[in-house]
C-alpha cells in the first residue's frame, strides 16, 4: 500500500509532536502543513521538512497532495474543519476532545459517514499496546470482579485569561483539555470488565471550581456503571498532580496500577508497566509492554491500518460519542456552559462555518395551508427537546438545509425557563431565515388551560421567540370546562391583532371541533384552519403522559378529516418507536410501548408494514410514516429526530408513494 500523505492543520506544540511521529512512520509521510499565516506555515515546514505549505486551511483541503489531515486547532474549530475536511474527501484525525460537545461530535461523525471518509479522535494513549494488554488482563479476571477505578490527569498552568487553557472562547478548562483522558479510560476499563470495548456510565456526579473566565480550574466526578462499578476521575489545569496522574483499578481479588497511562514509552521508549497485585500473593507482578515506536507514530499507523473501515478500534465513533456525552454531563454538574454554546453568542454560520443554505439536498416535499403564504414542508420538526443551543443549531441547521422549513414549539416545552422557545427564536433570528420558515406555536397548557391563560402564554411565547407574530397558533389541549365560544372569541381577538396568521386546535375531539366550527359560522368569526391530534398507523391504546390527549386514529375521525379536508398536523406520527425492530410481543422492557401500543391489531399492522418495507427496500418505520403522508386528506406529520441519522431516516418516507390499496391494506388487512 502506498504511504498515506498527511497534511497538518495548525502549527502549535501538538502539531510538532505529530510531525515527529509521522516522520518516523512507515505507513505515512508528511506532505503538507496549513496555517492561517504564510510565515507560520513556512517556519513549520522548514523545521519538519514539509514539502507543501499553505496559508489557509481550506486551500490545503482543496489540494490533491493530501490524503489525510491531522486537525490540532483550538477545540472550538475542530467541528468546522473536520466537516470541511470530510466534504473535501480527506480522512481525518482530530485532536481530543473531538468536539466541544456531543452535538458537534455527532455532526462531525455524520459528515464522515455521508462523505465516506475515515475519522478518529486522537487519543494517542489508546493506540499504545498497553491498552490492549490491560483489557486482556481485565477480561481474563486477573483481579476478579472490577469494583473501583481511580484515574487522574491534571497539571498547573499559570493563570492567564488569554491563554488557551483559561480562555472561555477557546474552550478552556480541565474537563475538555485533559479530563477526557480519565473518562475515556474509565469507560474502556468498565467495558473490558463487561466483555465489551467500552461501557457507558449510568450516573455521573461532578463538582469543580470555576475561575474568573468561567472555565473549570479543577474538577472531579464519580461515574457509576452497571453492577455498581464506580470510577473516580479528576482533572485540572490549575492543580499540579503530576506524581498522581496514574490509573488504579480495584477488583475483588486484587489491584492493577498503570504508573504512566497517558504517555507511555514517550520519552525513552522503555516498556510500559502494568503492575498487578493479587491479594493472595505477597509481591506484585510487573507486566512489561514494549513499544518500539513513538506514541504519535502508533497513532498515525492506527489510522493507516483502518482507513478502509473508516473508523479504528482504538477510538471508534460510538466511543467518542459516549465519551463526549459523559463530559457534557460532568460540565452540566458544574453549570459550565461555554459562551459559544449560548444562543446570545450565535451567528449566521452553521457548525460547518458557512451561511445556512435552504434545501441544499432537494429531499423535501411541500404542501399549503389556506392563509399561509409560504409553502409548508410535509414534515414538521417538533422542537420539544432542543433544550440547549448546540442541540438546536446542529439539528435545525440540518433539517433546514434538507428543505424542512416548518417548526413546532409550545409554551410548555422546556419549562420552567422556556428554553425550547428561546432557542428556536434565536436560531430563526441568527440564521436570518424568518421569511423562509413557518413557525407553529402552541399554548393554553395545563394550569393555563383557559382564554386568559392562552393570552398569557401567547404573549410570553412571542417574547421568547423574539417575534411579533407566528404563522400558526394552536390551543395545545382542550379544556372541556371552557365553553367553546370562549375559545373562538379569544383566538379571533388575537388573530385580529395580527399575532398569528391562522390558528388551529390541538387535542380536540371531533365533537368539540364541530362545535367550534358551528359557533364560528353562526357568529361570523374565523374558523380554525388546522388540527393537531395524535395519528399514526398504530392505534394509540392508552395515554402516553399523565393527561389524556386526543387521538384521531379511529375510522370515524379519519372519515371526518376526509370529508372536511382539514389539514392534520399529527403528533407521535411514528407511534413513538413502535415500528422499530425492538418492539416485539416478547420484548416488554419498554413500559410505554406495552401500555400504549401493544395489542394484536397493532402488531398485525406492523407485520404488514414489515412486508411492504421489503418491497420498497426501506425500514418499517419509513412505511409507517409514509402511510400518514399518503392519507386522502392533507397531513403534515410532526417528527422529533434526536440525531442526524434519525432525520435522514425519517426523510426516506417522502420517497415512498403508497397506493390507495396499500394504504387500506396497511390499516385493515
Amino acid at each position: 500500500m502506498s504511504k498515506l500523505r498527511w497534511g497538518i492543520i495548525g502549527t502549535g506544540l501538538i502539531a510538532k509532536e505529530f510531525a515527529d511521529g509521522i516522520n518516523a512512520s512507515t505507513t505515512g509521510e508528511l506532505s503538507a502543513v496549513a496555517s492561517r499565516t504564510r510565515a507560520s506555515a513556512e517556519t513549520f515546514g522548514d523545521a519538519y521538512r514539509v514539502p507543501h505549505r499553505f496559508d489557509s486551511y481550506q486551500s490545503m483541503l482543496d489540494s490533491s497532495l493530501v490524503d489525510a489531515v491531522y486537525i490540532c486547532t483550538p477545540h472550538p474549530m475542530h467541528a468546522e474543519w473536520s466537516i470541511k475536511a470530510a466534504e473535501a474527501g480527506k480522512h481525518i484525525l482530530v485532536e481530543k476532545p473531538i468536539g466541544m460537545n456531543w452535538f458537534e461530535t455527532m455532526a462531525m461523525i455524520d459528515a464522515a459517514r455521508v462523505n465516506d471518509v475515515f475519522l478518529m479522535e486522537a487519543f494517542m494513549y489508546r493506540c499504545h499496546p498497553q491498552m490492549r494488554k490491560l483489557a486482556e488482563i481485565i477480561r481474563a479476571g486477573a483481579i476478579g470482579a472490577v469494583q473501583m477505578i481511580r484515574a487522574s490527569f491534571s497539571y498547573a498552568a499559570g493563570f492567564d485569561p488569554a491563554n488557551r487553557q483559561y480562555n472561555n472562547d477557546l474552550g478552556g478548562g480541565g474537563i475538555l483539555d485533559v479530563g477526557c483522558y480519565p473518562v475515556s479510560i474509565a469507560r474502556l476499563i468498565a467495558g473490558a470488565a463487561q466483555g465489551k470495548s467500552f461501557a457507558e456510565p449510568i450516573d455521573v456526579k461532578g463538582v469543580g471550581h470555576l475561575g474568573p473566565t468561567g472555565v473549570d480550574h479543577y474538577a472531579a466526578a464519580v461515574l457509576r456503571f452497571a453492577g455498581d462499578l464506580i470510577a473516580q476521575v479528576c482533572t485540572g489545569i490549575g492543580l499540579n498532580t503530576h506524581n498522581d496522574n496514574i490509573v488504579e483499578i480495584f477488583g475483588s481479588d486484587g489491584k492493577i496500577t498503570l504508573p504512566d497511562p497517558w504517555i507511555p514509552s514517550r520519552w525513552d521508549r522503555s516498556p510500559a508497566k502494568i503492575i498487578l497485585k493479587r491479594h493472595k500473593e505477597k509481591s506484585p507482578e510487573t507486566i512489561l509492554v514494549p513499544c518500539a515506536d513513538d506514541l504519535y507514530t502508533c497513532e498515525a499507523d492506527e489510522v493507516a491500518r483502518n482507513i478502509s473501515a473508516r473508523q479504528a478500534p482504538a477510538m471508534s465513533w460510538d466511543d467518542s460519542l459516549g465519551n463526549m456525552r459523559v463530559l457534557d454531563r460532568w460540565r452540566a454538574e458544574l453549570g459550565l456552559v461555554y459562551e459559544s454554546e449560548k444562543p446570545a453568542r450565535a451567528t449566521n454560520l452553521t457548525t460547518a462555518g458557512r451561511p445556512i443554505q435552504f434545501n441544499r439536498t432537494n429531499e423535501m416535499a411541500y404542501g399549503t395551508v389556506k392563509g399561509i403564504d409560504k409553502k409548508i414542508s410535509r414534515l414538521v420538526f417538533g422542537c420539544d427537546s432542543n433544550h440547549t443551543w448546540p442541540d438546536t443549531a446542529v439539528m435545525l441547521d440540518d433539517f433546514f438545509e434538507r428543505g424542512g422549513n416548518t417548526f413546532d414549539t409550545s409554551h410548555g416545552y422546556g419549562n420552567p425557563n422556556g428554553a425550547c422557545e428561546i432557542n428556536l427564536g434565536s436560531w430563526v433570528k441568527q440564521r436570518g431565515v424568518c421569511d423562509q420558515v413557518v413557525i407553529i406555536e402552541k399554548g393554553a397548557n395545563y394550569h393555563n388551560g383557559n382564554p386568559r391563560g392562552l393570552s398569557i402564554e401567547l404573549l410570553a411565547g412571542l417574547e421568547r421567540l423574539q417575534m411579533d407574530h407566528v404563522d400558526i397558533y394552536m390551543i395545545h389541549r382542550d379544556n372541556e370546562q371552557v365553553p367553546i365560544g370562549e375559545w373562538v372569541d379569544v383566538l379571533n381577538e388575537h388573530l385580529s391583532s395580527g399575532r398569528m396568521s391562522v390558528f388551529g386546535l390541538s387535542n380536540f375531539t371531533i365533537l368539540r371541533l364541530q362545535a367550534f366550527a358551528e359557533y364560528a359560522k353562526k357568529n361570523g368569526k374565523q374558523n380554525f384552519s388546522v388540527v393537531s391530534n395524535q395519528f399514526s398507523l398504530a392505534e394509540l391504546l392508552a395515554p402516553i403522559w399523565d393527561v389524556f390527549l386526543v387521538s384521531s386514529g379511529d375510522r370515524a375521525s379519519r372519515q371526518w378529516f376526509i370529508d372536511t379536508q382539514t389539514p392534520l398536523f399529527p403528533w407521535s406520527s411514528q407511534a413513538r418507536g413502535f415500528f422499530l425492530p425492538a418492539a416485539t410481543p416478547e420484548n416488554r422492557s419498554n413500559a410505554e410501548w406495552v401500555r400504549c401500543w401493544y395489542n394484536s391489531q397493532n402488531f398485525a399492522r406492523k407485520s404488514r408494514a414489515d412486508e411492504l418495507a421489503k418491497k420498497y427496500q426501506v425500514e418499517t418505520i419509513n412505511i409507517a410514516l409514509a402511510w400518514v403522508l399518503a392519507q386522502s386528506f392533507p397531513t403534515f406529520p410532526l417528527v422529533g429526530p434526536k440525531q442526524l441519522s434519525e432525520t435522514r431516516s425519517t426523510l426516506r418516507a417522502l420517497s415512498i408513494k403508497l397506493t390507495p390499496d396499500e394504504v387500506d391494506w396497511l390499516s385493515d388487512g
